[in-house]
């Protein structure tokens, strides 16, 4: 059984848009050479500087938690690999836009070079930052979807601020993934789904 038919099987996965997105965007092309081999193992994989591509059901569980939507634009927090920048660019399609940040210079490269093979660069529908994604992204804010990829201690107020109402957070605090949904400026509701694990969000420390 493929990694994408497993995932549907165990029910990771479910929105047919997202199941499209997973079937076209091949995770193969957002490895380093030497595990391409391993793209189909539901693991997280190394991509260097300390950093994972994650497991395939957590950014598919992330992913369908966002609940991203044709037309969003989205912050895509600790890109790595790019592998969920294609992805939520391909759901957002080209009315969308995904602002991918990536603190790593390294990392933004190789993420930037392959995302770059999907062609949503030079669509206008992808963009690399590379900065300090805990200070989320002002100058494209206000987002309607913002996703993070690696651990924060807690939510920053700088992803608060510059979300959407009824827009959605989606990210791992310690070992759980959590949901924030915005109900007005002051007011969020919050959903933890546990039993994750992630490396920690790289910040710039003060």
């Amino acid at each position: 059984m493929s990694l994408i038919d497993s995932l549907i099987k165990e029910g990771w996965l479910k929105v047919p848009r997202i199941i499209e997105a997973f079937k076209k965007i091949k995770r193969v092309d957002f490895l380093p050479e030497d595990i391409k081999n391993l793209a189909e193992s539901n693991t997280a994989l190394p991509i260097g500087f300390g950093q994972t591509i994650s497991q395939p059901l957590v950014v598919a569980f992330m992913i369908e938690q966002s609940a991203p939507q044709p037309g969003d634009k989205i912050l895509d927090v600790g890109s790595g690999s790019g592998w969920t920048t294609a992805l939520l660019a391909e759901i957002v399609g080209p009315k969308g836009k995904v602002n991918a940040i990536e603190i790593i210079p390294e990392l933004k490269e190789f993420g930037e070079q392959n995302v770059s093979k999907y062609n949503f660069i030079e669509k206008g529908v992808v963009k690399f930052i590379c900065a300090d994604g805990s200070k989320g992204y002002k100058k494209e804010a206000p987002f309607d979807k913002i996703l993070a990829s690696a651990s924060a201690r807690e939510i920053p107020q700088a992803w608060k601020e510059q979300l959407n109402i009824g827009g959605r957070i989606v990210t791992p605090i310690g070992t759980s993934i959590w949901l924030f949904i915005k109900k007005d400026d002051e007011k969020f509701d919050e959903i933890e789904y546990p039993g994750f694990a992630f490396v920690p969000l790289v910040t710039k420390e003060k």
